[in-house]
């Protein structure tokens, strides 16, 4: 009765990976519980999600093939543009929220273009951003979420979903991204690890506090209807910055580190699964996240009741 905080389905985002083929559910060795799926058992995982109360899942696609641009990620008949609208015909109450990046398109891993020396072309990146998020809109989804962390891609894709016409699809902002340890497990599931260097001269440095509240800032005034602080456990104290300071829903990433270590505790028998999943979302919540993308979505709905 007197409890402060409270987790409810309509709380989750639940992340889902999209690949080639049919009848494909493959194991991601790393994440117990989660898989690489086809879009036909994308399909029939997301009416599971809708269920169990889950309003939402945020879609990240794997080519058939990649290559130095990303093609696949803006393509009319992408994988995950041909995901989109199989799923939204499917089941059109989802909210089916479009990841935009090109990692997982690039056959280097990194975020954005590269040149030719291997350092990512902030500026020269930001067109194929816009590309993909008006392909992802035009199949259907709901909200355009870009995760690239390039400088200026909120006021691109704005600037490109007007243009279209798209004047009413939010963007959710991957507004404070670190350069976190906490990926590993992701960049399996995607296939999306960099092949040379790494992110951290686009993504965050973990000991900054006041630089996520300038990229939140920013990215605002480009046009972001939402904003997200990614990974959440290690930067609760960023979550509650941000939602102090803003009047926009706060969104954070319960990334796939997080997920990874818990299920592995779990399974060595050093902790009680559902006791530790679900105060970790309940603090994620009460650090101040008015939305939490998490693995754990189905394990915490079925819970909830």
């Amino acid at each position: 009765m007197v409890r402060e905080t409270r987790l409810s389905p309509t709380d989750f985002i639940y992340p889902l990976f999209v690949c080639e083929g049919s009848n494909v559910r493959t194991p991601i060795s790393s994440m117990p519980g989660v898989f690489n799926l086809s879009i036909d058992n994308l399909v029939e995982e997301c009416g599971q999600v809708l269920a169990l109360g889950v309003p939402s899942v945020i879609l990240f696609g794997i080519p058939g093939a990649k290559d130095a641009r990303g093609s696949d990620a803006y393509a009319q008949q992408g994988i995950v543009q041909r995901a989109i609208r199989a799923v939204k015909k499917a089941h059109p109450s989802l909210v089916v929220m479009a990841d935009v990046c090109l990692c997982e398109y690039t056959d280097h891993g990194h975020c954005g273009l590269l040149d030719d020396h291997g350092h990512v072309q902030n500026d020269a990146s930001l067109p194929l951003l816009a590309q993909m998020a008006t392909t992802c809109a035009e199949a259907g989804a709901d909200v355009i979420a870009p995760s690239d962390m390039m400088d200026g891609r909120v006021a691109a894709i704005r600037q490109a979903l007007d243009a279209k016409g798209l004047h009413e699809t939010p963007i959710l902002s991957y507004a404070a991204k670190y350069s976190s340890a906490f990926y590993g497990p992701f960049r399996e599931a995607a296939q999306s690890a960099p092949k040379s260097g790494d992110r951290k001269g686009y993504q965050m440095d973990p000991g900054n506090l006041r630089e996520a509240l300038k990229e939140v800032e920013q990215d605002l005034a480009e046009g972001a209807d939402l904003v997200m602080v990614k990974p959440a456990l290690a930067y609760l104290d960023v979550i509650r910055a941000v939602k102090e300071r803003t009047n926009v829903p706060v969104a954070a990433y319960n990334v796939s580190g997080e997920y990874s270590m818990l299920k592995a505790a779990a399974q060595n028998g050093w902790i009680d699964h559902d006791r530790a999943m679900m105060e970790m979302l309940t603090s994620i919540k009460r650090a101040g996240a008015d939305l939490i993308l998490t693995y754990f979505a189905k394990d915490a709905a079925k819970l909830l009741g």
